[in-house]
């Protein structure tokens, strides 16, 4: 096996999620059906992150360097590389357009890679260095030539008129670099960067939806983002500042009661819909600063229930607003896939599917194999993603941080990792 994308010498791949609320590292080997075998995993606590970006590099890289040493030892190898998520940095999606002239000769790389280079020039006024944004992802996402759409490799073609849509996503390079920093201090090197959507989707989603179009909500710890697939290819990401966090911070602030029990509250009698029995059910409720054994309130479970059904509803009332804005709403058809511990949720898909008028699923990982069944929902829909972008890429060496696979395959239409990708789940799913 080649060395690619977050592989090691011995043919391992390596997938580093950083999030608001825990880092988790899966560390894969490919099975004889050319899926990922995950043969170590190692989750911890995530430390010195807010809202997807790290605000104490000596603490995200003890949450990093932690949950990498169990997964190793799990695996009982060692990694060098590991492909990571981007989940903060406010992520912003363009999509760019230019034609140019062929003048009537045959259609080759040379063509193709000069409208792509416009497309990176068009795009750098907006995310150069000079606004502090660097390029993530550069996607070729359709060609058209003479005005003929739906082309997805136009070389070897003739005509006057070459035209190409590019999508790219960039975020702030003082996220990046922090969190590159961060892994480089726990002694590995990054082989790539992925915003968190984009992978989740490649996990969960199933080919028809990625054709016909769909939206991937991940709604992690401290920040929700969104991705619209359609035809293949990811076509826009956006981010919401906001998460499964904000709730616990509400019922806190609300009942007057420790995070820890917050959570555990949300947890365990948390509902996105208020129930009639809700009334009837009652719930203890620590307070702050008072003595665990006296210092305890009754209080009705719809009480809760008022606390957590208003953000939820904000939430979802806010990626539809941002769909709208974009454009990409109609094109996003009427599917909608939640990823991320947030949506597990009980009632959530319901309140999802009334707020965004769209048919709802919960997505799990589906291209992964040797997840047990703790692992093997939505909350590592993101890890499991990485290792499917890893094997899709199929790069033969790692890339520097925040130079993404996709920038250097753009001038290759029909070789990018989406290209790759769809060729890979229909030869092997």
């Amino acid at each position: 096996m080649k060395k690619g994308l977050g592989r090691t010498r011995s043919g391992l791949m390596a997938a580093l999620d950083v999030g608001s609320s825990k880092t988790c590292c899966f560390i894969a080997r490919m099975g004889e059906d050319w899926r990922p075998r995950v043969v170590g995993i190692g989750q911890q606590a995530s430390q010195g992150l807010r809202l997807g970006t790290v605000v104490d590099l000596d603490a995200a890289t003890q949450s990093i360097g932690k949950a990498v040493h169990a997964a190793e030892q799990m695996a009982g190898e060692q990694v060098d590389s590991v492909v990571v998520n981007l989940s903060g940095g406010g992520p912003a999606s363009r999509t760019v357009s230019v034609e140019v002239a062929i003048s009537g000769h045959e259609i080759g790389q040379a063509d193709v890679r000069r409208a792509i280079d416009e497309c990176h020039a068009l795009d750098g006024q907006a995310t150069g260095e000079a606004v502090g944004r660097q390029l993530i992802h550069s996607i070729p996402i359709s060609y058209q030539v003479d005005g003929s759409r739906g082309i997805r490799d136009p070389r070897g073609m003739y005509g006057e008129r070459l035209a190409v849509e590019l999508h790219t996503v960039s975020a702030a390079t003082g996220a990046l670099r922090n969190l590159t920093t961060c892994i480089e201090r726990a002694h590995l090197s990054v082989a790539g960067v992925v915003v968190s959507p984009y992978a989740s989707g490649l996990a969960s989603l199933v080919e028809d939806e990625m054709e016909l179009g769909v939206t991937l909500v991940e709604m992690g710890g401290g920040t929700t983002s969104m991705a619209v697939f359609h035809e293949g290819n990811v076509i826009y990401t956006d981010m919401l500042p906001v998460g499964g966090n904000h709730v616990t911070n509400d019922i806190a602030r609300g009942l007057s009661t420790p995070r820890a029990h917050a959570e555990r509250m949300k947890t365990l009698y948390g509902h996105a819909m208020a129930t009639a029995a809700d009334e009837r059910e009652m719930i203890d409720v620590p307070q702050v600063g008072e003595d665990e054994t006296t210092g305890i309130q009754q209080v009705p479970r719809s009480l809760l229930v008022g606390i957590i059904q208003p953000r939820v509803e904000e939430t979802f009332e806010l990626v539809r607003n941002r769909l709208e804005a974009s454009g990409f709403d109609r094109v996003a058809g009427r599917r909608v896939v939640l990823t991320g511990g947030a949506c597990q949720l009980p009632g959530l898909r319901e309140l999802a599917s009334l707020v965004l008028d769209k048919q709802v699923r919960i997505g799990r990982p589906l291209r992964v194999r040797g997840l047990a069944d703790v692992t093997s929902g939505p909350t590592y829909a993101t890890c499991a993603g990485l290792l499917t972008y890893a094997v899709a890429a199929n790069l033969t060496q790692p890339q520097p941080a925040g130079r993404e696979h996709d920038d250097k395959s753009a001038g290759k239409p029909g070789d990018g990792p989406f290209r790759r990708l769809g060729s890979w789940l229909k030869e092997h799913f």
